[in-house]
């Protein structure tokens, strides 16, 4: 699987997940994740499963929010975890081998560490100032993320904040893809705000 490109998480709060991933994916979405705080795990499973059908019909990766039962339950390419999650080596251990793990990040240590434990990705952030996570640290910055760019070798996504203003700052930093929620999931087309943001990906040769 190509971790590179276009990441959208959906965000229950400004649009409806399956519609939502439907209008990204159509707008060239290449990573969906499933992230929904308030839902409960049925919920999270029924959500889950139709998001798996629009995915695979999109050739594109399905990734679950922090809950690795859930993920599994539903066939889901991966799970993404924080630093207060499951520790990797278990999830791996729980998962298998070829199960995505990905990882979030602030400093090139938990970088390192997430590497050696085993993650495929690293989520790096917040890059700027966002509102959609209020608990997010400082912003980190594009400088930070090219430093853990430079200290491993999975690919590292940019994440928090980003706007088509300034998602080229993350490229320029080294980033593998960048992910972003309220930029998408809260615009007034979705659709083609995508479009807009593969299109700027596509001109870096991402």
């Amino acid at each position: 699987m190509r971790l590179t490109g276009l990441y959208v998480i959906t965000e229950p709060v400004l649009r409806d997940p399956i519609e939502g991933a439907r209008l990204v994916l159509e707008g060239g979405a290449r990573i969906i994740q499933l992230r929904d705080k308030q839902a409960t795990t049925r919920q999270l499973v029924e959500a889950g499963l139709k998001l798996r059908e629009l995915t695979r019909r999109h050739g594109a990766i399905l990734i679950v929010n922090d809950r690795l039962d859930v993920a599994l339950a539903i066939g889901a390419d991966g799970v993404h975890l924080g630093q207060d999650d499951m520790p990797v080596p278990l999830a791996r251990k729980i998962a298998g081998e070829n199960f995505l793990i990905g990882v979030s990040v602030e400093t090139v240590e938990e970088a390192r560490q997430a590497e050696a434990e085993g993650a495929h990705y690293l989520g790096v952030g917040p890059m700027f100032a966002t509102a959609t996570k209020p608990d997010a640290g400082a912003p980190v910055g594009p400088e930070r993320l090219r430093a853990i760019k430079q200290a491993v070798s999975i690919p590292v996504f940019g994440i928090g904040g980003i706007t088509l203003e300034n998602a080229l700052a993350v490229l320029k930093a080294g980033a593998d893809g960048i992910c972003v929620i309220s930029a998408i999931m809260g615009a007034a087309d979705p659709q083609e705000a995508t479009r807009q943001f593969a299109a700027m990906l596509a001109e870096g040769g991402i």
